[in-house]
């Protein structure tokens, strides 16, 4: 009865410490950098990484839904089994989300 309570506020605890500690630890860094003299545009990203970023993300989901739905066409109609059938086709679809999206970056940074 207790784990139900603890394991989710552990779990968030975590996510909590470790955004903390590195949003902390990066702070301090480039204070101490800037103190040292460094330029403090070196800390700017740039925004068209951002784009290709979600475009990637966006890509490598629709993979992974593709691949859920032919590894459900390939348990249920091919008669394979459901753990390789699902994980086989999440990895591909993945993967040629990823491909695609780099495809894209590719010609869009030429």
């Amino acid at each position: 009865m207790l784990e139900d309570i603890l394991i989710p506020i552990s779990f968030f605890a975590f996510v909590f410490a470790t955004f903390y500690i590195y949003i902390s630890t990066r702070n301090k860094e480039r204070m101490a950098m800037i103190e040292k003299g460094a330029d403090p545009t070196l800390f700017k990203t740039k925004a068209p990484n951002a784009m290709f970023f979600t475009l990637k993300a966006g890509l490598l989901f629709i993979g992974v839904a593709l691949g859920v739905l032919f590894g459900n066409l390939l348990a249920n109609a091919a008669g394979m089994e459901e753990g390789p059938a699902y994980v086989s086709m999440i990895f591909l679809f993945g993967g040629i989300g990823l491909v695609v999206g780099y495809v894209f970056q590719s010609k869009k940074t030429e």
